[in-house]
């Protein structure tokens, strides 16, 4: 075998027997996809994966629907994380004994994310369609580094099939020796969610944040997108839906608890006003990540968004047949075609309404616009705009019906015109949820305008 290179390292591994606890999932070993062996650049690793199969009969054991045993095996995946650093035979799944165990730090970092209709952070090791419970048991994708084999001699790759053996032992350790009790309440957690959102139409909600929810989230360098980063350790204060807003009681549909928070309802408008910094875009990003299933801790696994959310925002680039005649009634020097087709290089205003435009003929259930993404004179009047534009604020007060089925929700801080047009307003402070009475805002508004108004007279 010496010489034959790392090849002959995985036909070892796949040919390894188990015992009564896990075999190799031959049946879903596909070569260089999900079976491998190589080295890494340096030449120092050997990183290697095999598909693996726990021979516990989880559906069998919980009998519950089985949309929800993702909740199971994500808790099983972390489990055997924490465990990697202080089980050495787990030491493949943090590189132990590589020259560089640092750049195989994906393989074990903690992943709070159960289900997403979205790829996200695909390198990371989490719950999904290779790591999954099924009929034969628990299947799951083991990602691992050892030290390159300098020969790759028979012993070199017996030392390497053995160390994978133990490697599959402790995983299959931990898979038996997560009580069934914890395996069923993330179970129970991840099908509340699937079966809240499905529910969420018919209790005329887009949307319910649960009051508890804690949405500020910790980037690292492998959990760099809000939907997939967990929760932040510091400060985090946990959402409270204000009386005002006439917060929902719901019961959770697979562990019959009732939870109390904010419902966003079907066609409304809904501003989430505040000052600088204080967590507006964060809210409108856990509304985001509601999409997805989220693991115990996570602090969103009870923030439930409908599917097929749109989001709007301004970006400058090229426009082909687009339709902008909800904001436009006639077209910039530049652009060709007409409203109802525009072509070419659109600002960010053009591109920012035909998003919208898109959205709203699609029938999104939810729209989501945040104002420091957003181009200001497509949401709010300026005495500069000519009368070929129509901003969405004077569409809400005049036009509402152009909205169709879709419900809104924005950010703002300098756009008190539009926050005006709000059926409800939610005011973040010092990151605390409090409600804005919308008639008495209107008058604030009024006489600021009218004050401003005074003042730029007195000063002409």
């Amino acid at each position: 075998m010496t010489g034959q290179g790392p090849d002959v390292c995985i036909e070892e591994i796949l040919a390894l027997s188990g015992d009564d606890f896990w075999s190799i999932d031959r049946a879903h070993a596909t070569r260089n996809v999900s079976a491998y062996a190589v080295r890494s650049f340096d030449e120092h690793s050997l990183i290697f994966a095999v598909p693996l199969r726990v021979l516990r009969p989880l559906l069998s054991e919980i009998p519950l629907d089985c949309r929800g045993s993702a909740g199971a095996v994500a808790l099983i995946i972390e489990k055997i994380k924490q465990n990697a650093g202080s089980d050495p035979r787990l030491g493949p799944l943090v590189g132990r004994g590589t020259r560089f165990p640092h750049q195989f730090a994906s393989f074990s970092e903690p992943y709070t994310l159960v289900a997403s209709p979205a790829a996200l952070a695909c390198d990371l090791w989490h719950a999904g369609a290779r790591n999954c419970a099924d009929a034969s048991g628990i299947r799951l994708l083991l990602n691992g580094a050892l030290p390159c084999p300098k020969e790759f001699s028979p012993p070199e790759v017996a030392s390497v099939a053995e160390t994978v053996a133990r490697f599959c032992d402790a995983i299959a350790e931990i898979a038996y020796a997560v009580p069934a009790k914890e395996l069923e309440a993330a179970w129970r957690s991840t099908l509340d969610q699937q079966l809240l959102r499905d529910a969420l139409p018919e209790l005329g909600l887009v949307s319910f944040i649960s009051d508890g929810s804690r949405l500020a989230r910790n980037y690292t360098r492998h959990r760099c997108h809000f939907r997939t980063a967990g929760p932040k350790e510091d400060v985090n204060i946990p959402f409270t839906c204000p009386l005002e807003l006439g917060p929902c009681e719901l019961e959770l549909p697979a562990s019959g608890r009732t939870v109390t928070g904010l419902g966003i309802r079907r066609k409304e408008v809904f501003a989430v006003a505040g000052s600088n910094a204080q967590g507006k875009t964060t809210f409108l990003e856990g509304i985001i990540a509601g999409v997805d299933d989220h693991a115990a801790g996570d602090g969103r696994e009870l923030v439930v968004t409908v599917q097929g959310l749109s989001t709007a925002e301004a970006l400058n680039c090229q426009l082909n047949g687009a339709d902008v005649s909800m904001f436009f009634s006639s077209l910039p020097p530049g652009m060709r075609g007409t409203v109802r087709a525009a072509s070419g290089m659109g600002s960010g205003s053009m591109n920012m309404a035909s998003q919208v435009q898109q959205a709203i003929e699609r029938h999104v259930p939810l729209l989501i616009i945040d104002e420091d993404r957003a181009a200001p004179n497509l949401l709010v009047h300026s005495c500069f705009q000519t009368t070929e534009i129509t901003p969405l604020s004077e569409i809400l007060a005049h036009e509402r019906r152009r909205m169709g089925e879709t419900a809104l929700i924005f950010a703002a801080c300098a756009m008190d015109t539009l926050v005006a047009q709000a059926d409800r307003i939610m005011l973040l402070d010092q990151h605390v949820a409090r409600a804005v009475d919308r008639k008495l805002f209107r008058n604030r508004v009024a006489d600021s305008l009218e004050k401003m108004a005074r003042d730029l007279r007195m000063g002409g």
